[in-house]
């Protein structure tokens, strides 16, 4: 079995078609553009989908109902496939899209559905990679990092038991994706305690009976925000360090950045580079063959012990709140988020915080050696949008107008009625991203488009 992760590009995160009036510089430039089943397919052709594993990093349902709807019109069934679906549309309202574009109770209650429906039909299936990452980039502290991942996905957790399933039931199939930062020790210690902190959640607070349901599964990614313009071959250093880190807090999955993050998407010798450093890692270095190699380690224990405390707090503070969904509503998150991102820039300005090639050590540029830059063609956006009004163009209208009326008919059933079944169902239609979320918007009282410039073109208003 191999594996597949999948990055998709900002206006499908933002759940519009790449034909939206403003998406035509952002289609294709982060990730892959995917507006309809039929870019599902081409993204998964040739590929035994029942074979492989797929890591779908996006915040929405369509993404996850594009890959069941290819996968049962080759027959495969559903059962077997193996894979992730982020859906972690909460910390999208901080690190990846204005809030317009994830309205909080139709974003989380598409995230209980994916939850509900992958428990029900597809027992292989991870649930849920609650992004801890993209959290930490905003400039946030280790124990923040935990304590707000923590709390997004205790909302989670509350919102499918309130659906009726068993902690058991879905527990084992949720996930973390964590960030590996610059301080060594600190992020070492941040990883061990997330470890038994989560362990503690789900037997005391959740009283989960299955061990594997009390398992912390995460993955690593290293820092993009802790690597610099300025000298940037400095951080394939930073890199490996983060790297090293993670392993040794005992990471289950590891991503290494590029040296060239700063710059632009990585060049194919970056990204070698990135892979090389954890292959050196994995193979050379000897480091994971020890489960937990610093436990108790005077300082590491100490370092643990304060993480998981202050983090505790935190989350303790959250809760006294009424939980995440309530200190969202009052925007206590962006309040955490700015202080903490205003202190980290003080202390840089200071010379508090050193940062080799920033506030110190520094080169005058014309004697920084350059790199290359990885470059998007320009005709690939075009040929993208071009599809896209193509299909819109050529598919079976009624058919779409039917399946869209019965997917708005869905909607208002109430919060526990399940929409997967009829996304499905108008991805199989040719009915686009724009229209199947438009769709559901407006019947939650929201605009058609979140950017509030394209009209249903079947909206029954």
């Amino acid at each position: 079995m191999g594996g597949l992760n999948v990055i998709f590009d900002l206006p499908s995160e933002m759940g519009v078609d790449s034909d939206h009036p403003l998406a035509a510089t952002d289609v294709g430039l982060g990730g892959v553009a995917l507006c309809s089943i039929k870019d599902m397919d081409e993204l998964t052709e040739g590929i035994p989908l029942d074979k492989v594993s797929f890591s779908l990093i996006s915040a929405d349902p369509i993404t996850l109902a594009s890959y069941v709807a290819v996968a049962q019109n080759r027959e495969v069934n559903i059962a077997k496939l193996m894979g992730t679906i982020q859906n972690e549309p909460l910390h999208s309202r901080y690190c990846a899209a204005d809030p317009a574009c994830y309205p909080l109770d139709l974003s989380y209650k598409l995230a209980v559905d994916i939850i509900e429906y992958c428990t029900r039909y597809m027992p292989r299936w991870v649930t849920g990679n609650v992004n801890l990452y993209n959290l930490r980039e905003t400039g946030i502290t280790a124990a923040q990092e935990i304590a707000f991942g923590f709390a997004f996905a205790m909302a989670h957790i509350d919102g499918t038991l309130k659906r009726g399933l068993k902690i058991d039931e879905f527990a084992k199939r949720r996930a973390f994706y964590c960030s590996a930062h610059i301080d060594f020790f600190e992020e070492i210690a941040k990883l061990r305690a997330a470890r038994r902190m989560w362990a503690k959640i789900m037997k005391d607070k959740y009283h989960a009976q299955d061990p594997e349901s009390w398992k912390f599964r995460f993955a690593v990614h290293t820092a993009g925000c802790s690597l610099i313009y300025q000298q940037p071959l400095n951080n394939i250093i930073r890199v490996a360090y983060e790297a090293l880190a993670a392993v040794l807090a005992g990471a289950q999955s590891l991503h290494a950045c590029s040296f060239d993050e700063p710059i632009a998407l990585p060049t194919e010798e970056s990204q070698r580079l990135a892979v090389r450093t954890q292959q050196i890692l994995a193979y050379e270095t000897g480091v994971g063959n020890v489960v937990d190699p610093l436990g108790g380690s005077y300082f590491v224990e100490s370092l643990t012990n304060k993480i998981e405390e202050e983090a505790s707090k935190i989350l303790e503070e959250i809760e006294k709140m009424g939980g995440a969904l309530e200190a969202i509503k009052t925007q206590w998150f962006d309040r955490q988020i700015d202080a903490a991102s205003l202190r980290y820039q003080k202390e840089i300005d200071s010379g508090e915080r050193i940062i080799v090639g920033v506030n110190a050590f520094t080169v005058p540029p014309e004697k920084e050696r350059p790199v290359g830059a990885h470059r998007v063609p320009p005709e690939s956006a075009q040929l993208q949008i071009g599809n896209v009004e193509k299909l819109k163009s050529t598919r079976d209208q009624n058919k779409v107008r039917l399946v869209l009326e019965k997917l708005r008919q869905d909607s208002g059933k109430g919060e526990n009625f399940n929409l997967m079944p009829a996304i499905i169902e108008a991805l199989k239609a040719y009915a686009t991203r724009s229209e199947i979320l438009g769709t559901i918007r407006e019947v939650y009282g929201y605009p058609y488009d979140p950017l509030e410039l394209v009209k249903s073109p079947f909206s029954t208003h």
